[in-house]
């Protein structure tokens, strides 16, 4: 069995309007002079041309997928931010959401996106193949039930799931975001919900500015199925170390997963504009290290990587080959040439300490440690 990989070119033709970053131009907002929109494809192009150059793409197995049904949509989406978005993509642009513009075609595109993880989840169950990573786009994991936000217009993980369980009934299922923004649409969906353990680490107070408590741990038949652990700026390689051995882990074993998905942005990056975070590839490629060492001990080694958030074209290439030598089990001859760069320099060892101090004492209130 080898590493399954969803993608489709039609995902990154999507385009979100003309925008400076997210702001949407007119007014004082002057065009921009070429692509420069946040969410832009070059990242994720340039993250799988990556993976065709090193050579790790010919042992990948490259497969497409159907968009998303509207019943898949309907599982997880209110039908009145359903309609909306099916009219605005149908007619134009609006931005009924928070910050996330939908535009002409943008549910189709969104459709897609969902539809790559919803293949990757039921491969994956399927036990044909070892592992997965869906290259989706747009994003998934800020979308509310209501609404889409942060630059997530259909929240894909959580569709693919509950078409998953529509199909096969009940599973238990650990979601880890390791995005550097809070996985808010996540975290909403499967708050009052006992079957979905949903895990984001994240710079805390980032986006958005009011989500991503410790103290928010889930509700009725959720409480204490969602953990969140907000980490200060600048905490670098050792914190994400820290947080996946002294919580993570323990929180993994404790709920036994059948299947383990992971919210695989990249924007903890040290130079994405978006985080401040100084992680580097070796950061994700412990990470991922992790969390296949426990699919492998808990749920036969019943993983996938769904793409959310990355703004760096310089880093995200390299973050993302990390990840995927790790699930293949294979390493290239690549070398991140911005490992050494001395803007990533790690925060000193007292401000190490003093973030593994907050993580220590959050593990043991959770009972973890």
């Amino acid at each position: 069995m080898t590493t399954a990989f969803y993608h489709d070119e039609r995902c990154l033709w999507h385009s979100w309007g003309e925008a400076v970053l997210t702001l949407p131009v007119g007014g004082y907002v002057q065009p921009p002079a070429g692509t420069s929109h946040l969410e832009n494809p070059e990242t994720k192009r340039r993250f799988k041309n990556l993976l065709e150059v090193s050579g790790l793409w010919d042992h990948l197995d490259v497969r497409k997928a159907e968009p998303v049904t509207l019943d898949d949509i309907l599982r997880v989406h209110t039908k009145d931010y359903v309609d909306l978005f099916r009219e605005t993509s149908a007619s134009g642009m609006a931005a009924p959401g928070k910050t996330s513009l939908m535009v002409r075609h943008s549910f189709e595109a969104a459709s897609l996106s969902a539809g790559l993880v919803k293949r990757a989840v039921a491969d994956v169950l399927s036990g044909g193949i070892r592992n997965a990573y869906a290259l989706a786009r747009p994003p998934g994991h800020h979308a509310e039930p209501g609404e889409g936000m942060g630059l997530c217009l259909l929240a894909n993980i959580a569709i693919s799931l509950e078409a998953a369980r529509a199909e096969h009934g009940r599973l238990r299922v650990a979601v880890f975001d390791w995005d550097v923004h809070h996985g808010n649409g996540t975290e909403t969906i499967y708050y009052d919900r006992d079957d979905t353990l949903t895990i984001s680490i994240h710079q805390a107070a980032n986006y958005p500015v009011d989500r991503g408590k410790a103290e928010d741990r889930g509700r009725g038949a959720g409480a204490g199925f969602n953990i969140n652990i907000p980490l200060l700026p600048g905490g670098g390689h050792q914190s994400y170390l820290d947080a996946f051995e002294r919580i993570v882990a323990p929180a993994m074993r404790r709920f036994a997963p059948d299947l383990i998905v992971v919210a695989c942005g990249y924007d903890a990056n040290g130079l994405d504009p978006m985080g401040r975070m100084l992680a580097t590839s070796d950061t994700f490629r412990a990470l991922a290290e992790g969390t296949l060492a426990l699919a492998e001990e808990l749920c036969d080694g019943r993983l996938l990587c769904a793409h959310e958030g990355g703004y760096s074209e310089a880093m995200v290439p390299f973050c993302g080959l990390a990840v995927v030598e790790t699930l293949l089990g294979r390493r290239t001859d690549v070398v991140d040439p911005v490992a050494d760069n001395q803007m990533l320099q790690q925060p000193p060892a007292p401000f190490i300490d003093l973030q593994r101090a907050m993580i220590d004492a959050q593990a043991r209130d959770l009972g973890l440690g």
